[in-house]
């Protein structure tokens, strides 16, 4: 199982869910991998039990110069970046759209969209200049068909989708 051999990956939301089960399958598979998550105990306790092999940030993934701190941590500690997986997650307002408000739109684009563009704004460079890598974004199926999720997260997976095919 080394399919990963002398890969770096970069996992935003790395510190649960489907984050959580990719880094496992990804150090499984030989990768080094730098996690970005708000969930710093989380975090520091992932690094410790795989001590070879992953390293932590706290990265909020809106945040333009957090983002490049974590792939910046990514060159420096490993000297590439072969993966990125944009993965972190925020639910956003449930709400109708006559209760939404501004601020909670603004969190949910910030978090689900601008932190994917961030990702491959940051990752893209480095992998045309190695002249290898993969970029992955999560998005859903909200962000494909009505009535799986509210308004804004569904909104906000279509734009994932769309950015991923334009990038």
């Amino acid at each position: 199982m080394d399919r990963l051999k002398n890969k770096v990956a970069v996992i935003t939301g790395g510190a649960s869910g489907i984050g959580l089960g990719t880094v496992k399958l990804f150090i499984e598979e030989g990768a080094q991998v730098v996690i970005g998550d708000l969930q710093d105990d989380r975090g520091r306790e992932l690094e410790e039990t795989y001590k070879d092999s992953l390293s932590y940030i706290h990265t909020d993934v809106s945040d333009d110069a957090q983002v490049k701190a974590m792939v910046d941590l990514a060159m420096s500690r490993y000297g590439r970046l072969d993966i990125i997986f944009n993965n972190a997650v925020y639910g956003g307002e449930g709400l109708g759209v006559e209760d939404t408000t501004a601020e909670g739109f603004r969190k949910t684009y910030d978090v689900l969209v601008l932190g994917v563009m961030l990702g491959m704004k940051y990752a893209a460079p480095i992998m045309t200049a190695q002249g290898s890598g993969s970029i992955i974004n999560t998005a859903s199926v909200a962000g494909l068909r009505t009535g799986w999720s509210g308004h804004n997260y569904a909104g906000a997976k279509a734009a994932v989708v769309q950015v991923s095919k334009t990038v």
